[in-house]
C-alpha cells in the first residue's frame, strides 16, 4: 500500500481550495467551479500508459459529462510544458492543471501525494455545485478507475 502525504477530504466535507494553471498558464480556482458540479482527477504522469488511457475514456465521453453540467479537471505535478505538448498531441477538451510547484501542494491538500515518488496518486474527487465532496475514490499504483464508476457517481448528484 502507498503511503500518502495528507489526509482526503471526507465526504460532505467542502473540497479543499486551490488555484492552478491550465495549459495556456490561465489560473484556474477552486472557486471559479462553485455553480455547477466538478469532477477532479489526479493522475500520476502525462503520456504514460494507464494515464493516458483513463484521460482518453474521459476525453472520449465528455459529452455525457458537459451533458450532465459536470467540468473535468485534471491533475497531475507534471511542469506546465509537458502538459501543454501532451493537449496539444492529443486535444482532451478539458482542463489539464499543473500541481508542479510547489511541488503537489494540492495533491497533499486533497490527501493524494506520494512524497516518496513525487507524483499524485490516481485519486478522483466529484464535487458538488457547492465544492463539497460528494464521492471520491483513491486507486493503488497501477490500478486503473473504472469510467463508469464516475457516471453512476454523477448520477446520484
Amino acid at each position: 500500500m502507498t503511503i500518502l502525504d495528507g489526509v482526503p477530504p471526507a465526504l460532505g466535507a467542502p473540497a479543499p481550495e486551490f488555484v492552478l494553471p491550465n495549459v495556456h498558464g490561465t489560473p484556474v480556482a477552486s472557486a471559479d467551479l462553485k455553480g455547477k458540479p466538478a469532477l477532479i482527477v489526479f493522475y500520476p504522469f502525462a503520456f504514460t500508459g494507464i494515464c493516458s488511457n483513463e484521460l482518453y475514456a474521459l476525453r472520449d465521453d465528455l459529452s455525457e459529462f458537459k451533458s450532465a453540467g459536470v467540468r473535468v479537471l485534471a491533475v497531475s505535478c507534471d511542469p506546465l510544458p509537458s502538459l501543454k505538448v501532451w493537449d496539444e498531441s492529443e486535444d482532451f477538451g478539458f482542463d489539464l492543471l499543473s500541481d508542479f510547484w510547489p511541488h503537489g501542494e494540492v495533491a497533499q491538500a486533497f490527501g493524494v501525494f506520494d512524497a516518496k515518488a513525487g507524483r499524485a496518486q490516481r485519486g478522483t474527487f466529484l464535487l458538488d455545485a457547492e465544492g463539497i465532496v460528494r464521492w471520491s475514490v483513491i486507486n493503488e499504483p497501477g490500478q486503473p478507475r473504472d469510467l463508469s464508476a464516475y457516471k453512476e457517481a454523477i448520477s446520484q448528484l
